[in-house]
């Protein structure tokens, strides 16, 4: 599959395929990133912050995730202080092949990277898998239980995305290494026994963000 240019957006969150972000776009080189793409109808990429800057001198470039998703823009407010508030919904992930510094933002040289079907056999376990998934989401956040049942996706590939967007917000993004994991997992199998882990042991108490 060959490599095609993608402006990079990193962020101390994970996007998964198919879930909705509102971002708030007020630095001057993400403001022409943003320019870039409304001109040409591209998506960017959103990456995961591994380490921050307090954490690490190391330069951005290098504190990275060396995967990501892609982000479609389908939202934006610009503002009279020349910031933006825009909505990005989820499309494929993509793996850094290389990066570039011409611009005043990250560009990577980027390879799509889809999760493969399931295979023959694993099928069912998968199914599996993603029932277990919604019920530890349950017993984790017990009063939003019947909301959860309604809301969360059937199909298990939606599910392990609604439940790492569920994690990140409820968690104050707390779980977001454990998300770029499983992000980053070879299928979906593993995306959803890596989130099956990564839920609270005991039942949160913080539900602010799904009302």
């Amino acid at each position: 599959m060959s490599n095609v240019p993608l402006p990079l957006f990193p962020l101390p969150t994970v996007l998964f395929p198919g879930q909705v972000l509102p971002l708030y776009v007020f630095e001057e080189r993400y403001r022409a990133l943003l320019r870039r793409v409304q001109a040409s109808g591209e998506p960017f990429g959103v990456v995961y912050i591994e380490r921050s800057s307090r954490d690490s001198a190391a330069p951005l470039h290098e504190r990275v995730s060396p995967v990501g998703t892609l982000a479609h823009v389908v939202q934006t407010e610009q503002h009279e202080d020349g910031t933006s508030s825009i909505l990005v919904v989820g499309g494929e992930r993509f793996r850094i092949a290389g990066l570039s510094f011409g611009e005043p933002y990250l560009m990577a040289s980027a390879e799509l990277w889809p999760l493969p079907l399931p295979e023959r056999g694993t099928a069912e376990y998968t199914e599996q898998c993603a029932a277990a998934l919604l019920a530890g989401m349950q017993r984790s956040w017990p009063e939003r239980a019947a909301v959860l049942r309604q809301e969360a996706p059937a199909d298990p590939l939606l599910l392990a995305s609604y439940a790492a967007s569920l994690l990140c917000a409820l968690s104050a993004d707390r779980a977001a290494p454990a998300c770029n994991v499983a992000l980053a997992a070879p299928t979906l199998l593993e995306r959803l026994e890596l989130l099956l882990a990564a839920l609270p042991a005991t039942p949160a108490t913080d539900s602010a963000a799904l009302h």
